[in-house]
């Protein structure tokens, strides 16, 4: 059983995924777990950035934000959203956190996975601590 728990929480298309993950998470908690749900923001490319309304950016993050807090409350985790890279995001909010346990999904692997890699993955490869992947 863990003590303090880490589920990234992908809001795009995840199919029930989070839903899976978070079950999973409840589970593998003790009686007294902190359980986490953080969603990491990807910085759009500069290149694009121009192209999109301030308002839209301040709009998807506040519904980000509203469902995010709506996972956690159904559970009585933490809610927390960051900026950064999502694979590298993941692991250092672990590791500042001392978070024992990352419960994360993955998608099915295809042919682009297996070229460019996945989240999923690099946290498997580089994570201090347990990592339980859904599948």
């Amino acid at each position: 059983m863990y003590l303090n728990i880490l589920v990234p929480i992908a809001l795009d298309n995840d199919d029930g995924r989070s839903a899976q993950a978070i079950a999973v998470a409840k589970e593998l908690a003790t009686d007294t777990a902190r359980i986490t749900l953080l969603h990491v923001v990807e910085s759009v490319p500069s290149y694009a950035i121009s192209y999109i309304p301030d308002d839209i950016l301040a709009a998807t993050r506040k519904g980000i934000a509203s469902e995010l807090a709506r996972l956690a409350a159904d559970i009585g985790a933490k809610a927390e959203i960051i900026d950064g890279h999502s694979g590298r995001s993941i692991l250092d909010y672990a590791e500042e956190h001392g978070n024992d346990l990352i419960v994360i999904a993955s998608h099915r692997p295809g042919m682009q996975t297996l070229l460019l890699g996945s989240t999923a993955t690099h946290v498997v490869r580089h994570a201090k601590c347990s990592v339980h992947v859904l599948r």
